[in-house]
């Protein structure tokens, strides 16, 4: 089995969702972070209150692990509703699925579908009805027989979460009234995130210490509170439970995460590319070779942090690392000559 990584943004085996739950914020008073979200979605859902009618459906977008379920609880709370219904686009394998979902939903209520880019196609069609007129189509018989009967459902919030918003239809996504793209955190709110935690979980430990778990966590409030509990962890063993800065730097240190969240795996793709492929363009199937893993690995999971620390660059030609990898990496740099690039034409 595949070692799982301390820094992904994903959900893991080892993480406690009770405790995960614990520490999620329940109103938008609450939040951190991701503030034009949270202004917008303010003034949208007062509106609706005044109006008493639901909250129009959100489609919410960006990268794993910052905040789109949670933020989804926040809305059924902030608008008086019971704890939202709970799905995903791999778990509605066909319309009966939803269906079950559906006709047990009260108005008012926050139908929330993770995944929702991973619907198949007969599913997502069958919502086109529902996300417009509350309505369903439903065929209970098949073959020249068969028989199609409409449902009139309560009025409900929908809200879609996805992290391929590229691999939506333009019809579903046309759909959705309200469209929300999540940012990564800057440091500053992933200190401010991880104080409110430490308090929560009854965890000492210095403003200096929760700003370098802070610098390590990729920008994602999910990373930021995993490396917490590893730090904690390590201070009850190697020390008296205090998390200091030191104790974060040795403690993280044996998890092999360095002063800016890179671990062997971001490590071994920026080497691959220096001294492999002379810092590149290099092609994304070749490094996925080179390092042994899958392309969409590479892609989905690596290359998305290395892009915003601006480590690696995009070009027609392939991936290519910047002074800064080489920087990072202790490797001398070498800038590439009009000569490199007119040799990569005819290679």
């Amino acid at each position: 089995m595949a070692r799982e990584r301390v820094i992904s943004a994903e959900r893991q085996n080892r993480d406690n969702d009770a405790v995960n739950f614990a520490l999620r914020p329940t109103r938008l008073d609450d939040i951190t972070g991701q503030q034009q979200v949270v202004e917008q979605l303010r003034i949208a859902i007062e509106a609706a209150r005044k109006r008493s009618e639901p909250l129009e459906h959100i489609l919410l977008d960006g990268p794993p692990g910052l905040g789109k379920t949670t933020l989804a609880h926040v809305i059924a709370t902030e608008l008086n509703s019971r704890a939202p219904k709970i799905t995903s686009g791999p778990a509605l394998t066909k319309t009966s699925d939803l269906m079950s979902v559906l006709t047990n939903l009260e108005k008012g209520e926050v139908l929330f579908i993770d995944e929702v880019h991973r619907l198949p196609k007969i599913v997502e069609e069958f919502l086109y009805p529902v996300m417009e007129d509350f309505r369903v189509d439903y065929t209970i018989e098949g073959g020249l027989g068969g028989r199609t009967i409409s449902f009139a459902l309560q009025q409900f919030t929908l809200i879609g979460a996805t992290t391929r918003a590229g691999l939506l239809s333009a019809a579903i996504r046309d759909r959705f009234g309200m469209r929300y793209h999540f940012d990564f955190y800057d440091e500053k709110d992933l200190t401010t995130i991880l104080e409110r935690s430490a308090g929560l979980l009854e965890i000492s430990a210095s403003k200096d210490a929760l700003r370098a778990i802070a610098s390590r966590s990729r920008g994602t409030p999910r990373v930021a509170n995993r490396l917490l509990r590893r730090v904690r962890d390590y201070a009850q063993v190697r020390a008296d439970g205090e998390v200091t800065i030191d104790i974060v730097h040795d403690g993280l240190e044996i998890q092999r995460i360095d002063r800016l969240g890179l671990d062997d795996l971001d490590r071994t793709y920026l080497t691959s590319l220096i001294e492999v492929y002379g810092g590149g363009p290099a092609g994304i199937e070749a490094l996925a070779a080179t390092t042994g893993q899958e392309r969409d690995t590479l892609e989905d999971v690596v290359e998305p942090y290395l892009l915003q620390l601006g480590f690696v660059i995009r070009t027609r030609q392939g991936r290519q690392a910047t002074e800064h990898a080489y920087k990072h990496l202790n490797v001398p740099f070498k800038a590439r000559t009009p000569a490199d690039d007119q040799a990569d034409l005819f290679s």
